[in-house]
């Protein structure tokens, strides 16, 4: 989260809550979600301990799926047009009355 989405959330709180209850809100909340995180790190933890080796293999797709959200599609572009082992780049098919398309940018 940013800067300006915590201001907001903050004037947000304090207009619903009022300055006294405010910082009763914002501990139970901190407490609330350090509970979250250590839930989840324990339940990591007992399924890491109960299958092995199986766990990496059950979290590779997710590892992956998240390097893909992480692409920037000009890197993707740039690796792909410089990369040796890429599928070379065929040119396009000309556009003649037969293949045109109605979405060929093409003066008639």
């Amino acid at each position: 989260m940013s800067i300006e989405h915590l201001l907001v959330l903050l004037v947000a709180g304090l207009f619903v809550l009022g300055p006294e209850r405010l910082p009763e809100a914002a501990r139970w909340l901190a407490q609330a979600v350090h509970k979250v995180r250590e839930f989840a790190s324990q339940g990591q933890e007992q399924l890491r301990s109960e299958l092995g080796p199986e766990f990496d293999e059950l979290r590779k797709p997710l590892q992956d799926l998240a390097a893909l959200r992480g692409l920037d599609p000009r890197a993707a572009v740039t690796s792909y047009l410089l990369d040796n082992t890429a599928a070379p780049v065929t040119p396009a098919t000309p556009v003649t009355p037969a293949t045109r398309t109605p979405f060929d940018l093409e003066a008639t």
